[in-house]
C-alpha cells in the first residue's frame, strides 16, 4: 500500500528541482480505473488536454486553479472536483499536490 503523504513530498522536493516544475507518478493502474499522483511548483502548470470519459481531482496540498471553457475552479487542500468533459488544465497557484482518478474506455 502506497503512502499519499510521503508520494506527496516525494513528488513535491521532486518538482522543486524539475525545470518544468512537475512531478508525476502512476500510483494505480487498473484498466479502466488509473490513479496519479502530480505535484507542481507554484506557476507551474499542465497545459489544456482533453477529459477522460470520468475523472475527479483531489488537492492533497496546496492550492490549484482547474480551468475550463465553461469556467475556472479554484480548489485547496482536502478540495475534491469532478473534471468536466470538456479540454481543461491545471494552474498550480501554490505548491500544490494533486490526486487525479481516471475512467477511461
Amino acid at each position: 500500500m502506497d503512502d499519499l503523504n510521503a508520494l506527496a513530498d516525494e513528488h513535491l522536493a521532486a518538482a522543486r528541482t524539475s525545470p518544468h516544475g512537475r512531478s508525476a507518478h502512476l500510483l494505480l493502474r487498473q484498466e479502466p480505473l488509473r490513479q496519479t499522483v502530480i505535484a507542481l511548483t507554484a506557476g507551474s502548470a499542465l497545459d489544456e488536454h482533453n477529459a477522460p470519459p470520468a475523472a475527479s481531482l483531489q488537492v492533497l496540498r496546496g492550492a490549484v486553479r482547474l480551468t475550463a471553457a465553461s469556467g475556472d475552479v479554484e480548489l485547496t487542500t482536502g478540495g475534491l472536483q469532478p473534471i468536466p468533459h470538456e479540454r481543461h488544465g491545471l494552474l498550480a497557484l501554490e505548491d500544490a499536490v494533486v490526486l487525479l482518478t481516471a475512467v477511461n474506455d
